[in-house]
């Protein structure tokens, strides 16, 4: 065993919440304002991460997932995730060039994140995120697993935060 990184026994390890998501939904963009409020309202106390589940009817939600892999390796993930999500309806229509345009407003190596795209060094992680999506009964996005709990926001964002945090808090509470 590394002791350099085995967990600390004083240190609990922190709620994790799943989002499975694509970045061409409607529903996720929808979501994005509940997101940004759980990630100010808990901040370093729940691990908020974004899983990668494209769905077929949209046509560049699997570029945009490994786009927003080569975002997180530079550094930017969340703000790409954000910027990208809230120009879906862009998306849909620019593809590759509105991916390539968000990285360099928000000064990413464009470069390199091209490159990424037409390599595929990201693929692997988008692949097994939809396979465990798949796995777990995920069919739609967004949808949340927290606690063990999978809650479905692609009917309805309504009531979904409140849930959200009554389950980090029970969770969080339990740590104490």
């Amino acid at each position: 065993m590394n002791h350099a990184t085995a967990p600390s026994p004083a240190r609990p390890v922190r709620p994790v919440l799943d989002v499975w998501c694509e970045l061409q939904c409607p529903d996720c963009h929808a979501a994005l304002e509940d997101l940004r409020a759980l990630r100010e309202r808990y901040g370093d106390r729940l691990d908020i991460r974004l899983r990668h589940f494209p769905l077929p009817k949209h046509p560049h939600a699997y570029v945009a997932a490994q786009a927003a892999e080569e975002a997180i390796e530079q550094g930017q993930g969340w703000p790409y995730i954000e910027a990208v999500l809230a120009r879906t309806e862009e998306l849909g229509k620019r593809g590759d060039k509105l991916l390539l345009k968000v990285a360099g407003e928000l000064g990413l190596d464009t470069e390199e994140l091209d490159t990424a795209l037409i390599d595929g060094r990201h693929l692997l992680i988008v692949d097994a995120d939809q396979a465990e999506g798949k796995a777990i009964g995920v069919t739609g996005t967004p949808t949340y697993v927290i606690g063990g709990e999978r809650l479905d926001g692609g009917k309805s964002q309504e009531g979904l935060r409140a849930r959200i945090e009554e389950i980090a808090d029970r969770l969080l509470a339990e740590q104490d």
